[in-house]
């Protein structure tokens, strides 16, 4: 590699581009030969990284977070990178949008256009709402919040509000970002899902699950409920009345070497999961598991219908009080 290709890596996020790579001696045959043979990957139409540092990256993050990397390369005028694409930056855990693009966002009246992947926005934007991430100017995360929510609707503002709870963004912040957009599009669906975000939700499906439920509308929704007994410990993720509710991500069934956070074989994962389930029953509660599939839209209203059933059964066997669990309750947060 050519001490020029070198800097350009080192100091663009391991991505070159194609004017830079031919100013730095390469002919574009050869350009074309790496390409061709897989040793440069384009990550976008003219700029490219190395498909060592490419396939390195995971698909849900590192991937998109290249992508922008790659757009800001490109895009001349100045902007602030927004919506989804900030989020990526600042590391907030999102839902990923369809067609996934990169969003700028450039001060101005209301208005926007989508071009070669870049979704180029003009709005209003406070000089408090800039920070900087590796000297680039990018919206903050409670602006960031109040955009994913207008762009996207419930479901990603859900997600993307109950991440940045998590993260330590307060509601009152969200809320004072959302509070000038009055008459913005679909700013009713950015208020509600700040109105609804849960920062106990520990991950994107619980908070989608959350919504779920509290569409239910079949109790009070208590995220992260703690029983204890004889020096047993065991958390879940919901409850309403006497049933309880897990979501089930596929990596905690997983090795750490398959790409998961499992110490143990999965078949041991299970178990111990079912001896947990049959132990937490045993407090005359039922139990619903529901994974990711279950919480996409194509599915949903199947998954509510599934829960709706499940939870009034619980109900007309146990009833909803759980006054008789009161001295097994763990009364204190969860700690992560």
């Amino acid at each position: 590699m050519k001490p020029t290709f070198a800097w350009h890596f080192a100091h663009q996020h391991s991505l070159i581009t194609r004017r830079q790579a031919l100013a730095s001696g390469i002919d574009a045959d050869a350009l074309r030969k790496l390409l061709r043979t897989g040793d440069w990957v384009a990550v976008r139409r003219g700029v490219y990284t190395t498909r060592v540092h490419w396939e390195s990256l995971d698909v849900y993050v590192g991937r998109p977070r290249l992508e922008v990397w790659a757009a800001v390369l490109v895009t001349k005028s100045f902007h602030s990178i927004s919506h989804d694409s900030s989020a990526y930056l600042q590391g907030l855990p999102i839902l990923e949008a369809t067609p996934r693009l990169v969003h700028v966002t450039r001060v101005g009246h209301l208005g926007g256009r989508t071009r070669h992947g870049i979704k180029h926005h003009q709005a209003p934007v406070e000089p408090e709402q800039i920070m900087f991430v590796d000297g680039h100017p990018v919206l903050d995360l409670p602006r960031t919040v109040a955009d994913i929510g207008r762009e996207h609707g419930m479901r990603h503002g859900i997600v993307a509000a109950s991440s940045a709870l998590r993260a330590g963004v307060t509601r009152k912040a969200m809320s004072a970002a959302i509070e000038p957009m009055t008459h913005w599009p679909y700013v009713t669906a950015a208020r509600t899902a700040i109105a609804l975000a849960d920062g106990r939700c520990e991950n994107p499906g619980e908070a989608l699950v959350k919504l779920m439920l509290e569409q239910l509308a079949l109790g009070v929704v208590h995220p992260q409920f703690g029983v204890q007994e004889g020096g047993r410990v065991a958390w879940v993720d919901f409850r309403v009345g006497r049933h309880l509710i897990e979501f089930d991500g596929r990596f905690k069934y997983l090795r750490e070497s398959d790409g998961g956070y499992a110490d143990r074989r999965p078949e041991d994962v299970v178990w111990e999961e079912k001896r947990r389930q049959d132990w937490l029953c045993g407090f005359k509660t039922g139990m619903s598991r529901v994974v990711w599939d279950e919480v996409q839209e194509g599915t949903w209203d199947k998954t509510m219908a599934r829960l709706h059933r499940e939870i009034t059964d619980t109900h007309a066997r146990f009833g909803t009080s759980i006054d008789d669990l009161a001295p097994y309750v763990i009364r204190r947060a969860r700690r992560s």
